[in-house]
């Protein structure tokens, strides 16, 4: 599954706050124009859809799925000979693919290029969708998870609320194990993005 737009943007913006000034410590709105946990969740999995769709069409567009399996293919199976070779302390058969190594390379920075380029094109409609639309249409947390979600430690990555923010009366948290708008994005876009790009004929799976 290739989840390549979807973590490179959470990767480089902050998650738990409005990067814009707002004064509540998460992305939602205290009058969200969406109300209600049903439609708001489907809403949301309904936007992770169509962004992961609309990534697909333009990855689709502009990259040569064809050349790019190739690639892959041939990268991985260089590698994985390469990695057989060392195990085993096959001095001569490293020599030999070494020899090779400043082609694979070049391959795998053509290979870096061909997936980065539509994401020129998909992340800005996606930092505008996310800090700009979602926030005005939907309230903090739009689902409720049965168990914590919090498996990473620290506060950059909170998936779910906990019983300390759910207890405060000035938090965005009404209830313990909430999920934040951003967070229940993040799982749909996750959940569709394979089943989405094997539809479309662009996922990175080489089988």
């Amino acid at each position: 599954m290739d989840f390549n737009f979807i973590l490179l943007f959470l990767d480089s913006i902050p998650l738990q706050f409005d990067i814009f000034g707002g004064e509540k410590a998460a992305l939602g709105s205290d009058d969200p124009i969406i109300k209600g946990l049903i439609l708001s969740m489907f809403a949301v999995t309904g936007f992770g859809i169509l962004l992961n769709i609309f990534n697909s069409a333009v990855r689709k567009k502009m990259v040569d799925q064809v050349k790019l399996k190739r690639i892959m293919k041939e990268t991985r199976a260089w590698q994985k000979e390469r990695m057989a070779a060392m195990r085993s302390k096959d001095q001569a058969k490293v020599a030999e693919l070494g020899k090779k190594s400043s082609y694979m390379n070049k391959m795998s920075m053509e290979m870096m290029q061909m997936n980065m380029r539509p994401m020129m094109i998909t992340f800005v409609p996606l930092i505008l969708i996310f800090y700009l639309v979602l926030p005005a249409l939907f309230t903090y947390t739009v689902a409720i998870s049965p168990i914590p979600l919090n498996v990473i430690p620290g506060d950059m990555f909170q998936l779910t609320c906990t019983a300390e923010q759910a207890a405060d009366p000035d938090h965005v948290c009404e209830v313990e194990n909430a999920l934040y708008l951003w967070a229940w994005y993040f799982l749909s876009s996750i959940a569709f993005s394979g089943i989405i790009m094997r539809l479309t004929k662009t996922s990175m799976d080489l089988s």
